[in-house]
């Protein structure tokens, strides 16, 4: 933030001092482009008047908000990670009785219902509680609503068909005009709330995170956070899953994960916790495959 001016970095005090929303862990690169679009959509000349706007008017804070997180996404986003998810995580979650998954970040919803579809096909849905968390209250709105323009439909069925999509991609919507509405049994066992990564802690134990296109407008020490929030979150030998141009390269957190797929960015959490020592875990009949046969133990 030090790049910035003193009404920007003001700005983003302001956000996290007032409302507690804390965006002062971005990059500065996304975070000027951010008030550039807010001064332009508001009609702000200035970042001073803005500022202003911030404190005397309590209820800016809604407006403004949806416009200072990012996004933008689409249904199976990346369909070679969805296809690498299906034929290599999938596997081992069918080994378990029940199955957490955390979407970190989940914007208006399309990673959702793109997981859920696969799930779903795989038998895995009906056992799988999805924690769909993000800053913006908006996109999750967005999100639990699961209605689209239908201007989606030509890049879904694409998609679809390229991650390994089994049935019609016309089985889990129905449209109304010129909007899609995803069926409601995709979104039956997913839990929408917000939660922020720069301040909120680890809410539950997962056996997957996909945090997808997210940490790349972090700067590193978030993104350490964030990384460590995930390998707190995670079961042993539970999944990672990152967006394509993230890495866990010179991270705090690497140790902690072994890499699957590095050109799909896919990641398992290993057997060292967050002490330093190793810990004695029993693994599935599925993690060993993974291994490569070099864990001995089963998974009771």
């Amino acid at each position: 933030m030090s790049q910035m001016s003193v009404a920007a970095r003001l700005i983003w005090e302001a956000l996290y001092l007032k409302y507690g929303y804390d965006f002062r862990g971005y990059s500065p690169a996304s975070l000027s482009r951010r008030l550039e679009f807010c001064m332009s959509r508001f009609g702000y000349l200035s970042e001073t008047e803005l500022l202003a706007k911030l404190l005397d008017d309590p209820t800016f804070i809604h407006q403004i908000l949806p416009h200072l997180t990012i996004t933008t996404t689409e249904l199976f986003r990346s369909p070679d990670s969805f296809r690498r998810y299906k034929e290599s995580i999938f596997p081992v979650l069918k080994t378990y009785p029940s199955v957490n998954i955390w979407i970190a970040g989940c914007s208006t919803g399309e990673e959702i219902y793109s997981l859920a579809i696969l799930l779903h096909e795989e038998g895995l849905l009906e056992r799988t509680t999805i924690y769909a968390t993000d800053i913006n209250p908006e996109a999750l709105k967005r999100a639990q609503q699961g209605i689209y323009s239908s201007s989606i439909i030509p890049d879904f069925v694409k998609n679809y068909t390229a991650a390994g999509g089994q049935s019609q991609p016309s089985d889990y919507y129905s449209t109304d005009y010129d909007l899609v509405r995803f069926k409601s049994f995709l979104k039956d066992n997913v839990v929408f709330f917000e939660h922020n990564l720069v301040t909120d802690e680890v809410f539950v134990q997962t056996h997957l995170v996909l945090c997808r296109n997210v940490l790349i407008y972090f700067e590193k020490e978030l993104q350490d956070r964030a990384l460590n929030l995930f390998a707190k979150s995670l079961i042993q030998f539970g999944f990672l899953g990152l967006g394509d141009k993230e890495s866990l390269s010179f991270s705090s957190s690497a140790p902690y994960f072994t890499t699957i797929d590095a050109r799909e960015r896919v990641f398992k959490r290993n057997s060292l916790n967050l002490s330093g020592t190793t810990e004695m875990a029993e693994l599935n009949p599925a993690d060993k495959e993974l291994d490569g046969g070099k864990n001995q133990t089963t998974h009771s």
